[in-house]
């Protein structure tokens, strides 16, 4: 072949742009326009020359697997210069969603992709360049200034992009040659704060009118589903006013897939919402679930202008790229390297499209950090988090940051308390509900809702209340999070760490009051007892230093002497009985931790009384940064402090049987991470009643597999309550359930294959991919440990490539979960693995997804929380549910439709009858030899040919 590229001979003659020769992905080879490469050759061809490609990354890394190539030729061909319609896509059309692929990226841009790839990527990059030449294109000048800064670091686009660009505007002027256009943060439009919003009325909505209104919104679609109807008018219950102060309205609907229940509980919520001048919040388990739950509200409100004020998404401010941040991380990357320049700049045409700045589950094109890094950086690395770019430390200064007025997190909070529907996920709502627990609503951060004022509330995938409650109801008094306390208080004690300690966040606002200036210094000398820099290093060799640091270093003793160092993950053991010295170092540790709450406590009350004291001398500034530190002050305090006194109170002291304390070593790419305490509540429900169930006026807790169907007893609801935490009420809850619509026995086989090894890797990837082929793709690989899944897809890549049929895999491929799914979803013959996020995550209908293949019956790990709880809730039977409930989310992606046919495989002879009820009612298990279950899937699947 000839590894040099040149200009394609099917260049466009209306266009003289230059592009290299392109080369995209063919199964285990690569394909240049007229020809095939194979993989070596095709390795070697782009270490040598740059070439018009789709995702550097993921195409290098594919073809390596499949060639036997030295790690130089991989490396190099994966630095070398090529010109990236991915990278062009994320510049010239920020903010768009797309899947990563030709054909992906030719759909988002109104393209009709064809069958050649080769040809589509050239299609993509000269559309994208025409939309640049356009004299309409947006912020032009902006594009320029990134062009140019990009330019300078041999970005291979730029010339190209400026040439366009430059044919928009005339001539290139002097700002955009010299400037870089980074600086998002003076381009965007500031927020206006407006009057509080005035209580909402209590009128119901009557089931009749809930379902007249759920008829109009689904009016012309395919499927007439009278379940949907029946869903509507139940659940209007909790939109019921209290009759008592004692009693409010708790539904909880158990709706199997495909009833609808999405429309069926938005239609009564939007009427009541609208009714009531009042906010619904809905809460989902994920991120990637609150944005499929938005695109759902199209429907009641289709304007998408009108819908953004109207519907707003709300997470964690960890979510959401922080401008001071995105500022110091802006000046580090450019000094870094040309790679990390042009990830600043498309980061920063990224910000400046963005509708609310959110990075995780938002409009950021996830797949950009795939670009940059590869798998082997692990999984924290490609995330905007990795880069500090989001607020993960709770660093925010609020009104003394510059870039205040401009704040994605500011703007998603003020037009959060606007909206008539907020969605919100579970881990944001009981935190709000925990830190609200902990301070008192007259303490919360300024982002922060008061958990009171959340009247009606709508928990979706609800059976995952249980896990959501026990995350925000812990406890961890560890080194990471200890050492991330003290850098808040001090600061960045290294000159390679960053941030802004408190002296920073205070700056004037003490005035000349000498006894807050007292409490500060304090303060300051207090957070010595925490851990600093370099403090596992110490541990590990025995000289600690400070009381934290002493304390951590006996538990981690303890740990290594007596947990079970095979397992190759997080080391934990029980607390007692105490290794000498442990008990004392816990007493000590919390009179150092004493001492550094009451100054932190005192500072935080001198500022709140300088705001009665300068009550007209104050401006609004200056009010709102002395209230916002005042405000974390207390929460770190009350909350974080509080909490670490208490757990080790009860570690020096008396156990308390309601909480389940254990040590632990965390462990991460075979070096010791992190190590400390953690409690965490037997049953995290009865917090969750508390504070959530009991406080507000109406709550739904809807989900297709809200209960447990054990074979004794498969119609109670006990199981469900426990779950959720209704079991905790004074009063009966409002019950109902629907069965699916689908035929399953006619639209479904279950097939248990019982004559394979399961920890041989061999024979199971035998197995996966056979019965991939069998099926032709449209396959879901679902597995209990990361490392099977590994070295299953080690084993599949070249007998699936060689097949056709194109294989995407979580936890191996440098792309991002959500858009794996995506790229799933938008193929008909393609496979993917995945863990329990795509478990519990896919909504895949239609023939992309006809085969679900589980490599064993998904059994709980043997933690020592898991041995408390199955202690508590009945031995066996709480393990046995467990099962069945992540059963039942597994086999419940399998058929979205009432048109999808599929088969759901499990790789494991030991799936007992007692878990048959896991599955649709009636449906037989087959058990079966692997040959005979591989016809069984071609025999049935043949039919959706």
């Amino acid at each position: 072949m000839n590894e040099t590229p040149g200009q394609n001979a099917s260049a466009s003659d209306e266009s003289s742009l230059a592009l290299p020769q392109v080369m995209v992905l063919d199964g285990v080879c690569a394909r240049a326009p007229g020809k095939r490469i194979a993989a070596a050759d095709a390795l070697r061809a782009l270490e040598q020359a740059p070439y018009l490609v789709c995702h550097a990354g993921y195409l290098v890394g594919r073809l390596s697997l499949v060639a036997q190539v030295p790690q130089p030729v991989v490396r190099a061909a994966r630095e070398q210069a090529h010109l990236d319609i991915c990278e062009l896509f994320a510049f010239a059309a920020p903010a768009v969603m797309a899947v990563p692929t030709p054909t992906g990226l030719a759909r988002a841009l109104g393209l009709a992709p064809g069958s050649d790839d080769a040809a589509t990527v050239e299609a993509v990059a000269r559309e994208l360049l025409r939309r640049l030449g356009d004299r309409s294109y947006p912020n032009s000048r902006e594009a320029l200034q990134v062009a140019n800064f990009l330019d300078r670091g041999k970005w291979p686009w730029a010339s190209l992009v400026i040439a366009a660009l430059g044919e928009a505007r005339g001539k290139h002027d002097a700002a955009s040659v010299f400037a870089t256009g980074l600086n998002v943060w003076d381009r965007l439009d500031e927020w206006e704060d407006e009057g509080p919003r005035p209580p909402g009325s209590h009128d119901p909505v009557k089931p009749e009118e809930a379902q007249s209104f759920l008829a109009g919104i689904l009016k012309g679609s395919a499927e007439a589903r009278p379940q949907q109807m029946d869903y509507t008018g139940a659940v209007t219950a909790t939109f019921d006013p209290r009759e008592s102060a004692a009693r409010n309205q708790i539904v909880l609907a158990e709706a199997g897939t495909g009833l609808g229940k999405t429309l069926g509980y938005l239609a009564p919520s939007w009427l009541w919402a609208t009714r009531n001048k009042a906010a619904v919040w809905i809460s989902t388990y994920t991120k990637n679930l609150q944005r499929q739950l938005e695109q759902e509200t199209a429907r009641l409100v289709p304007d998408p202008e009108e819908r953004r004020h109207r519907i707003v998404i709300r997470k964690g401010r960890e979510n959401y790229v922080c401008l001071l941040n995105m500022q110091e991380a802006f000046a580090r990357m450019t000094a870094s390297n040309p790679r990390s320049a042009l990830m600043a700049g498309l980061i920063a045409r990224w910000a400046r499209a963005s509708k609310d700045g959110d990075m995780v589950g938002g409009d950021f094109p996830a797949w950009l950090m795939g670009l940059f890094y590869d798998a082997g950086a692990g999984d924290r690395a490609m995330t905007p988090m990795g880069l500090g770019l989001t607020d993960r430390r709770g660093e925010c200064i609020y009104s003394a940051c510059p870039h205040y007025r401009k704040c994605f997190i500011e703007k998603a909070v003020r037009a959060g308390r606007k909206a008539d529907l907020v969605i919100a996920n579970h881990a944001l709502v009981l935190h709000q509900v925990a830190v609200d627990q902990a301070l008192g609503e007259a303490k919360m951060d300024e982002d922060q809702e008061r958990a009171g004022g959340l009247t009606r509330l709508v928990f979706d995938e609800g059976h995952h209340l249980f896990d959501a409650a026990d995350s925000a109801f812990s406890g961890h008094l560890t080194g990471q999070e200890t050492a991330e306390l003290r850098r808040w208080i001090r600061g960045p004690e290294t000159q390679r760490r960053r941030g802004r300690g408190l002296v920073d966040r205070l700056g004037d606002l003490a005035g000349d009051d000498e006894r807050a200036e007292t409490f500060l210094q304090e303060v300051l000398k207090g957070a010595l007892c925490l851990p600093g820099p370099g403090w596992m290093r110490r541990i590990q060799a025995g000289q600690p230093e400070g009381e934290t640091e002493a304390f951590l270093a006996v538990v981690r003793q303890q740990v290594i002497a007596r947990a079970d160092n095979d397992t190759g993950a997080t080391l934990e053991t029980d607390c007692r009985p105490f290794v000498d010295g442990l008990r004392a170092a816990a007493g000590t540790l919390a009179a150092a931790m004493i001492d550094l709450k009451r100054p932190m406590t005192g500072l935080a009350k001198r500022l709140m009384a300088r705001l009665d004291d300068e009550a007209g001398e104050l401006n609004s500034t200056e009010r709102a940064r002395i209230e916002a530190l005042a405000r974390s002050l207390t929460r770190r305090s009350e909350l974080m402090l509080t909490g670490f006194v208490e757990m080790l109170g009860r570690l020096v002291d008396e156990e308390d049987t309601q909480f389940v304390e254990w040590f632990s070593v965390e462990q991460a790419w075979d070096r010791e991470i992190d190590t400390g305490l953690h409690s965490h509540w037997v049953d995290p429900t009865i917090p969750l009643a508390a504070s959530v169930l009991k406080s507000a006026d109406g709550v739904l807790i809807t989900s297709a597999t809200l209960r447990d169907r054990p074979p004794e007893m498969p119609d109670d609801w006990r199981n469900a309550e426990t779950r959720t935490g209704s079991v905790h009420l004074p009063y009966p809850v409002i019950r109902h359930s629907w069965e699916s619509p689908f035929d399953y026995l006619s639209n479904s086989r279950l097939i248990v294959v019982n004559d394979l090894g399961r920890e041989n890797m061999d024979h199971l990837a035998a197995a996966y991919r056979e019965l991939f082929l069998a099926s032709g793709g449209g396959a879901l690989g679902l597995f209990t440990a990361i490392s099977r899944l590994r070295a299953v897809h080690r084993r599949l890549v070249r007998p699936m490539a060689e097949a056709g049929l194109p294989l995407y895999a979580q936890h191996a491929d440098p792309i991002d979960t959500g858009t794996l799914v995506d790229m799933f979803r938008a193929e008909a013959n393609a496979c993917l693995l995945g863990t329990d996020a795509v478990r519990d995550g896919v909504d895949v209908p239609g023939d992309s997804l006809r085969l679900i293949v589980m490599d064993r019956v998904p059994w709980g790990q043997p933690t020592i929380l898991e041995r408390a709880r199955k202690t508590a809730f009945g031995g066996s039977q709480w393990q046995d549910m467990q099962v069945r409930l992540r059963l039942r989310q597994a086999f419940g992606r399998l058929i979205r439709s009432s048109g999808d046919r599929g088969c759901f495989v499990m790789l494991d002879g030991r799936l007992a009858s007692r878990f048959a009820t896991a599955f649709p009612p009636g449906l037989p298990i087959e058990r079966v030899g692997l040959v005979d279950g591989l016809e069984i899937v071609r025999d049935f699947l043949k039919h959706n040919e």
